[in-house]
């Protein structure tokens, strides 16, 4: 029993040094947490373990990462934060297990459940800075009392990916915001361009701009890019 006992302990210690390496690795956002996903079904012998987000604009929580491969698990429709069990856990920002999810009624998809022989649940909230952004899900085949330590661990397990959720937006974030500055800047230097060899006002200028990026449905970026290579050939020409 103790050997046991200390099987599963290093097996738990193991998978929080895989997924925090993943973490401060260069991998895409997408492997990270098909990685997390994957590291937490291997160690609690789970056959479906899945990261749902919530997407703030659709107002849903979506399945972003999971090892299952279920095409019917896949197709699961998206829940409202105050749907089924994955919602309560949302908005409670608190862990719930459930012991059969074909038998509870707060859980929404129990046929399916029940044909991809999904017995126990423990669903615990990704928080970061006291706010939830999504839920991680592990079931089991059989019925399991998930004990403080598993709850505990797969906690853990969240608060990373919701770590390395939240710090990969944040570069979005910034990334989006570094070209909308570069944007403005090539907009401003093309509408300059403009009013000296064309000889118009600002607003002239801006509205050409303007209305040759509609007319060509092009970004007004890449239509400033080709106004300042031509005037800089122009210029190296003369």
């Amino acid at each position: 029993m103790k050997n046991k006992v200390k099987k599963t302990v290093s097996e738990e210690i193991e998978a929080l040094i895989r997924i925090s390496k993943a973490i401060t690795s260069d991998m895409y956002i997408e492997d990270i947490l098909k990685l997390i996903v994957n590291v937490t079904a291997e160690v609690f012998k789970s056959k479906v373990c899945s990261i749902l987000l919530y997407d703030e604009k659709e107002n849903v929580l979506k399945i972003r990462a999971t090892q299952a491969m279920s095409d019917e698990y896949l197709k699961k429709p998206p829940l409202k934060p105050d749907e089924g069990i994955a919602g309560k856990v949302f908005t409670s920002k608190k862990p719930i297990v459930v012991e059969d999810v074909r038998k509870e009624k707060e859980y929404k998809y129990r046929e399916i459940a029940e044909k991809e022989g999904l017995v126990s649940l423990l669903s615990v909230p990704l928080i970061v800075k006291n706010r939830a952004i999504g839920v991680l899900n592990v079931y089991t085949t059989k019925k399991h009392n998930f004990t403080e330590e598993e709850i505990e661990l797969i906690s853990s397990i969240a608060n990373q990916a919701a770590i390395v959720i939240e710090n990969t937006e944040l570069l979005i974030r910034t990334k989006i915001l570094e070209e909308e500055l570069e944007t403005r800047k090539k907009v401003e230097k093309a509408k300059g361009i403009l009013m000296k060899e064309e000889n118009l006002t600002e607003e002239e200028a801006y509205s050409k701009l303007r209305k040759f990026s509609m007319d060509k449905r092009i970004s007004m970026k890449e239509v400033a890019e080709a106004i300042i290579i031509a005037y800089e050939v122009k210029k190296s020409v003369k």
